[in-house]
């Protein structure tokens, strides 16, 4: 398994390298310039040349991208534009709590998506099925946003039981860390559970036909070890893929919910360095948002050797 890990994480190299330069690459060519923001009110040309070169704005694209890429290796994604922080402190700051929505919304999504999808497989064509297809075809149409504002309006407004916003640290109070996270992870998580729950049904149903499973339950064994045993495991690769493309669309989804409930996330950071052209901080956040989803689906990939050895032989 670990020279399985190694060989990804070797294949993802030029994959990371390239997606730098898309990030960098958009950032730059994006119309407008920030070197006006920062010149302040009414600047002179001259000001703003002088900011320009004062930035490094004037040298050619090439040498800009290898000085971004350079400083990144090492650690140093440079400093925001008008707070003069540095962008890898900032983006420390803020990370916790958007680690802390998306585990939390992903820990929901597939508790909820694998027992929904599990029991509706193992049931194909009764009524537990159709009600757990209506339920994730209506999760999947409702959009997150809206259920978010709905339920501040019944959890937080009409019945004060939940906070409606902000974000608690862990390290300052678990509680109130976890009270915080129950609406917007609940969320987030509606969509990507829908899904789960589609495909672990569409697997379960599929793999509890095949012949092997027949031949189990003709030797006798306990429909309990028919199915954690022989069902689960064989059903286990599709339901992983959608896993890992679920877990990457939550880390997008949190830069809509950070806002919405004003969670100091790096997605309302990215936000912010959007609309302020901190161009700094957008290329920052999307360059860890990558590694992130990278590292993701490098997990995915190792866990395939898991659930089939032929992959890890292979």
């Amino acid at each position: 398994m670990l020279g399985l890990f190694v060989r990804r994480l070797l294949v993802s190299i030029p994959l990371l390298l390239v997606v730098s330069f898309l990030i960098f690459s958009l950032i730059v060519l994006v119309p407008g310039d920030p070197a006006v923001a920062l010149a302040g009110p009414q600047p002179t040309p001259e000001a703003i040349e002088a900011v320009r070169e004062r930035l490094g704005l004037n040298d050619p694209f090439l040498v800009q991208y290898w000085d971004w890429l350079s400083g990144a290796l090492t650690g140093d994604l440079g400093n925001s534009l008008f707070t003069g922080q540095t962008v890898w402190e900032s983006i420390i700051a803020r990370l916790p709590a958007t680690l802390s929505l998306a585990a939390a919304a992903l820990v929901l999504a597939v508790i909820l998506g694998l027992t929904i999808g599990a029991v509706a497989g193992l049931r194909p064509g009764r009524l537990i099925d159709r009600l757990a297809t209506f339920l994730a075809s209506l999760g999947v149409a409702i959009p997150y946003f809206w259920l978010g504002m709905m339920l501040v309006l019944f959890l937080a407004i009409q019945n004060p039981w939940l906070p409606a916003v902000g974000y608690v640290p862990f390290s300052d109070d678990p509680v109130q860390w976890l009270l915080h996270l129950v609406i917007p992870a609940t969320a987030l998580a509606l969509a990507p559970a829908a899904v789960i729950a589609r495909q672990t049904r569409a697997a379960v149903s599929t793999v509890m036909a095949e012949d092997y499973v027949r031949t189990a339950r003709a030797k006798g064994l306990s429909p309990r070890r028919v199915v954690g045993k022989h069902a689960m495991k064989n059903a286990a690769l599709p339901v992983v893929t959608v896993f890992g493309i679920e877990a990457n669309r939550l880390i997008g989804g949190t830069v809509v919910i950070e806002q919405l409930f004003a969670m100091p996330g790096i997605g309302q950071l990215a936000y912010q360095g959007v609309f302020s052209r901190d161009f700094p901080i957008v290329q920052g956040v999307l360059l860890v948002t990558a590694l992130m989803v990278l590292f993701i689906n490098i997990l995915v990939d190792v866990s395939y050797g898991y659930f089939n050895p032929r992959i890890r032989q292979s």
